[in-house]
């Protein structure tokens, strides 16, 4: 477990090499989350005065980075059902999930906002729609439909809190397990009743799938921590699920036959994030779209992990 943990504390360090700056320019929680508010309200009503921007801001959305504002900026319509943000003082940023309509275009958007002297210096949009989804598709729920489970925002009672570091170990024991899964369950736990969320869409029994060996066919999953929030006790990667497409046929830890879906190579692009009380992950919530194979992230490090 001390190995994990360094290694963990590692990837932090190299993905969050600025994250003093934060603490320095005195914008606390209530700060960054104020912030993430003005930015929704800004990006609602495509004016980028409602926001404190920088005079520079690098900006991406699905991994592509452009002028800023560009892409959904100019095509978003509404926001729909409740966002959950999130906040990491040490690194001076912030974070929100929440599910938008571009005219009729429903969608799932993950936002990743870098706060310097109380500006906004970085924007990372992960944006979920159907045309962006592939064959095999990823699960897809309707949006107006999505309703959060209400634990997600709230704080952790003190006595099941995990620490920073804990926080990213267990997170990272779930892709450990998710990567070549054979039904081992690697450096994480879960509770009996965790549900992962996948574009709105529900997923229960984690811990059976993964204990099935349901997810052989990922050949690798390449990810790097972004931000804790330890109040709430969720912290959040960026990362890709690689198949090569070599597996056909294979067989579950219970004798089950299967044949995977995944047959030419195949990537997915991802932000997900853990809610993590008692040293459990009890909940998941993850943005995906599809992405060409082995592609990377303009805001690396995340290609090798």
């Amino acid at each position: 477990m001390r190995l994990v943990l360094a290694r963990v504390g590692a990837l932090m360090m190299m993905a969050m090499s600025s994250g003093a700056v934060q603490a320095e320019a005195g914008c606390d929680k209530a700060c960054l989350e104020e912030i993430m508010g003005q930015y929704r309200a800004a990006y609602l009503a495509h004016d980028v005065s409602a926001a404190p921007f920088a005079d520079h801001v690098r900006f991406t959305e699905n991994n592509i980075e452009m002028a800023f504002p560009d892409a959904s900026w100019d095509t978003v319509t509404e926001e729909v059902g409740t966002a959950l943000t999130l906040s990491d003082p040490q690194t001076g940023q912030a974070a929100a999930f929440m599910a938008i309509n571009q005219s009729e275009i429903p969608g799932y958007l993950a936002v990743r906002l870098k706060i310097e002297n109380r500006k906004i210096t970085e924007v990372e949009h992960m944006l979920s729609t159907k045309r962006n989804l592939s064959s095999p598709p990823t699960p897809f729920a309707e949006p107006k439909d999505f309703v959060r489970p209400a634990d997600r925002a709230a704080p952790v009672p003190q006595a099941r809190r995990n620490s920073r570091e804990e926080l990213l170990s267990l997170g990272d024991g779930y892709f450990q397990t998710l990567e070549n899964n054979i039904g081992e369950i690697r450096n994480t736990r879960f509770a009996p009743d965790a549900i992962r969320y996948e574009n709105g869409m529900i997923f229960g029994d984690i811990e059976k799938d993964f204990r099935l060996g349901r997810y052989a066919f990922n050949n690798k999953v390449r990810r790097v921590p972004i931000l804790v929030d330890e109040e709430r006790g969720i912290s959040l990667f960026r990362g890709f699920i690689d198949h090569k497409g070599v597996l056909a046929d294979y067989t579950l830890t219970d004798g089950t036959p299967r044949r995977s879906i995944f047959r030419e190579p195949h990537s997915w692009a991802l932000l997900e994030m853990f809610k993590i009380q008692g040293g459990m992950i009890t909940g998941v919530e993850a943005t995906f779209i599809t992405a060409p194979y082995n592609a990377t992230s303009p805001w690396g490090p995340d290609n090798g992990k």
